[in-house]
């Protein structure tokens, strides 16, 4: 199977999923402004979702935009990453439902987590099946070394939204992007500087 064929069902898989996100959304009980406040916590969890797997799709097309082969495994592993994504809108409506409530919460952040460890083994497998460029070796095993310490956020907020602090599931998810997206600027890990040619 060709990288674009892929691409083009990954784009697919991850659009609809996000789509789905607003169709799961509460309607408020009557068109008040107190009803449409009465939903805010399922409005910031439709964006935060919907903004997490957007960014999660920006990064996997730039991954993709410089390998130039896919195997089997490949296959596999983008399957169980779509999979643990199409989780997510019904995790988010579980917490847009019961915002402070550590199982919804902990559901949410354990399949948050399941689709972050997928993203790292999906860049691994990348990795092995091309791994004649030293350059594109390089830059996905820093993006990687990123994604365990988005997971280490992740897991600690997880922690502690089971015990003290449920909403802190949420709030790790925007602290690993924010920290993804700086770190991320700062390293220049771009993917079009791989197989960009020295002026």
């Amino acid at each position: 199977m060709k990288k674009e064929r892929l691409a083009a069902f990954t784009d697919a898989v991850l659009a609809i999923i996000m789509t789905i996100l607003v169709l799961e959304m509460e309607k408020p009980s009557a068109f008040t402004l107190q009803a449409i406040w009465d939903l805010r916590y399922g409005f910031f969890s439709y964006a935060l979702s919907f903004f997490w797997l957007g960014s999660m799709w920006i990064n996997i097309h730039n991954e993709w935009e410089s390998i130039e082969r896919i195997n089997a495994k490949t296959l596999w592993v983008t399957l169980l990453l779509l999979f643990f994504c199409s989780v997510i809108p019904y995790a988010t409506d579980l917490v847009s439902r019961d915002f402070n409530n550590r199982v919804t919460q902990g559901f949410y952040g354990i399949f948050v987590l399941l689709v972050t460890l997928a993203n790292i083994g999906l860049s691994r497998v990348l990795e092995r099946g091309n791994d004649d460029s030293k350059e594109i070796a390089d830059v996905m095993r820093k993006r990687r070394n990123l994604l365990l310490i988005d997971v280490a956020v992740k897991a600690a907020g997880l922690a502690i939204a089971l015990t003290v602090y449920p909403p802190a599931m949420m709030c790790s998810v925007i602290l690993a992007a924010a920290f993804l997206m700086i770190s991320i600027r700062i390293m220049r890990l771009d993917w079009n500087d791989v197989h960009t040619p020295a002026a």
